[in-house]
């Protein structure tokens, strides 16, 4: 097993598709492999996309109310989750918080609302949001995620200025029916067939750590793979408070690096991003998922917090990778954060006061 990631490297650069026992073996790899799996993986993520990370933003437009029962969200239908709950924003107040995150370094905007598809009223409502939005920043992409869609309404999307359609198939075909009742993985499936078939980018990724076999993994994954998403979300199960799969505490850091390696592997060209949930589950780790990963959200998320924006924009620059879109040629990519770090705090408890040591 020396050089077996790296061979596995190799093989992937000279157009190798990812076999289910090599997947296998990646996500089954030991601690002491960790950093062999992570550098092997590295050099695809390199190969592919460089030293950029692509910045995304979300924008949620309707927040909780949804019917369906999705066991993991918050959003869901008897949710007793403690989240911010409201129908549509204003189209001039859902601008300007896009327009927020692309000041800040996103190419990429995510427009979202709950519920299980849009109708044809939401689609325009959304659809006039999107034209305002790319008069004003006329080089931002637009993802859209509304939702399952009906027969024509991504071509009206893409009519409007819309780029992408987000609709995760979440995991495997098998486990679907423990996640949610009201609808089905075929459903899922046909919508990204919809975007596809209208020219938007599919975008289609995971929720990791719902009780998920290796298998279950790998078969999600290569479903991603059979449908051609050309933007891999993965989303860490984050178990609020009030959901079924609350105090649901499964994900190791290591294990989401493996996962996260395991995609990067199987779709080597595909933007990969780490999603929902890192900062609880890769915790110290995100620096080194950004090898892996080549793109992420910046600040919040739908329904929960993350870690501050300029914390995101100085990990991508402590790592020396830079912000897709911020290039800037000739400038050498060890100048430095984009931020001065904290000041040097003076010790005031432990040995010598009467206040407790920090341990």
């Amino acid at each position: 097993m020396f050089n077996y990631f790296q061979d596995l490297a190799d093989r992937q650069l000279s157009g190798a598709t990812l076999t289910r026992a090599e997947a296998l073996a990646i996500l089954e790899s030991t601690d002491g492999q960790l950093l062999d799996v992570v550098s092997a993986a590295a050099r695809l993520r390199r190969a592919h996309f460089s030293n950029t990370v692509k910045v995304n933003y979300l924008v949620n437009l309707k927040s909780g109310l949804c019917p369906e029962d999705c066991t993991y969200c918050s959003q869901r239908l008897g949710s007793a989750a403690q989240i911010l709950k409201y129908t549509w924003l204003k189209p001039e107040e859902a601008v300007a918080q896009a327009g927020t995150g692309i000041r800040a370094g996103a190419s990429r905007v995510c427009m979202v609302a709950s519920g299980k598809g849009p109708s044809d009223r939401d689609v325009d409502r959304v659809a006039g949001m999107v034209r305002e939005l790319k008069g004003e920043h006329p080089d931002v992409e637009v993802c859209a995620c509304l939702g399952i869609l009906k027969g024509g309404q991504a071509a009206r999307l893409k009519d409007s200025g819309v780029d992408a359609y987000n609709h995760n198939l979440n995991t495997s075909e098998s486990m679907y029916a423990e996640i949610c009742s009201t609808h089905e993985f075929s459903d899922r499936v046909q919508t990204v067939e919809h975007a596809k078939d209208a020219g938007l980018s599919p975008c289609s990724g995971l929720i990791v750590g719902m009780g998920e076999s290796n298998n279950d993994l790998i078969d999600a994954v290569f479903a991603l793979r059979g449908l051609g998403s050309e933007s891999i979300p993965v989303n860490f199960l984050m178990p609020f408070e009030g959901t079924p799969l609350e105090g649901t505490w499964l994900l190791t850091p290591a294990q989401c690096l493996r996962i996260l390696a395991m995609v990067r592997f199987a779709c080597p060209d595909t933007e990969l991003r780490m999603a929902g949930g890192r900062e609880m589950h890769l915790r110290t780790l995100q620096p080194l998922a950004l090898h892996v990963a080549n793109s992420l959200f910046l600040g919040d998320y739908l329904t929960s917090e993350g870690q501050e924006g300029q914390a995101d924009l100085d990990m991508i620059a402590d790592n020396g990778f830079v912000v897709l879109g911020r290039e800037q040629p000739g400038q050498d990519p060890d100048d430095g954060a984009t931020s001065p770090g904290a000041p040097v705090a003076i010790r005031r408890r432990g040995a010598g006061t009467r206040v407790a040591p920090n341990a």
